[in-house]
């Protein structure tokens, strides 16, 4: 299992190098490119945090920087690779905290170990899925302005601790029409879509529009090609998440 696991990784890891190389999927599209960028500086600590997107599978009981085996198979891995690829010379730690299921309630139970005890200097964050998804599935309560009041709460928490950390805050996203994702979704996910776009930019954060990423990449591939169950990344779905991150980054 774990030589599968290596393979797998080994395999990303290339196709992610190799994107950056390229003149990259969304090069050619000016209207996903975020109005400003972050700039990679020497020493920095970049923290990918989320659900199981994020999470892709990594194994939490390794917590290295900079390790294979601590990101899964997920853009967090491709787009951490690329880093260390093109920035060899600041000597950046990058880390993957996702934990699978996670909604904002989690991410505030666990942000002093798993978030604010590494000091990070650019944070991305990708909630909000789970917090939709399990009022449909498992009747949990939490409307979109909880949801809001939640997020806003996690993002002051980390100000107040890291006052001049970087944000990137992603958009939860679902390509309809493939498993999960259907009629039944709408339009209450787009209030959970909002809330986190006014989040990110009520705390000046950089805001990935991941819905309209996927959006845009049915163009040239269906909905399963991109995602395994309309929120789970296939292996080209998640290099197009990466490409995505990878572009708010100079």
């Amino acid at each position: 299992m774990e030589s599968r696991r290596t393979f797998l990784a080994k395999g990303l890891l290339a196709l992610g190098a190799t994107m950056t190389m390229s003149e990259g999927l969304l090069a050619a599209d000016a209207s996903l490119k975020p109005a400003s960028k972050i700039t990679v500086k020497p020493n920095d600590v970049i923290l990918f945090q989320g659900d199981s997107i994020t999470d892709a599978g990594r194994k939490r009981d390794n917590l290295e920087a900079n390790n294979t085996a601590a990101f899964g198979n997920g853009y967090a891995m491709i787009a951490g690779s690329c880093l260390l690829n093109k920035y060899a010379d600041k000597n950046i730690q990058i880390y993957n905290r996702g934990i699978s299921g996670n909604r904002v309630p989690d991410l505030l139970d666990r942000w002093d170990t798993d978030t604010l005890a590494l000091r990070p200097t650019v944070l991305s964050i990708l909630i909000g899925v789970n917090d939709f998804w399990r009022t449909k599935d498992r009747g949990a309560q939490n409307t979109p302005a909880q949801y809001k009041q939640q997020y806003q709460q996690l993002i002051e928490r980390t100000l107040k601790a890291l006052p001049d950390v970087r944000l990137i805050i992603g958009e939860p996203f679902g390509v309809k029409g493939v498993k999960h994702v259907n009629d039944d979704w709408y339009p209450d996910f787009l209030g959970y879509q909002q809330a986190a776009k006014e989040v990110a930019k009520e705390f000046n954060a950089i805001f990935l529009p991941y819905q309209t990423v996927f959006d845009k990449a049915a163009s040239r591939g269906s909905g399963d090609y991109w995602t395994t169950d309309g929120v789970h990344t296939s292996l080209a779905g998640a290099n197009l998440m990466a490409q995505a991150w990878l572009d708010v980054i100079k």
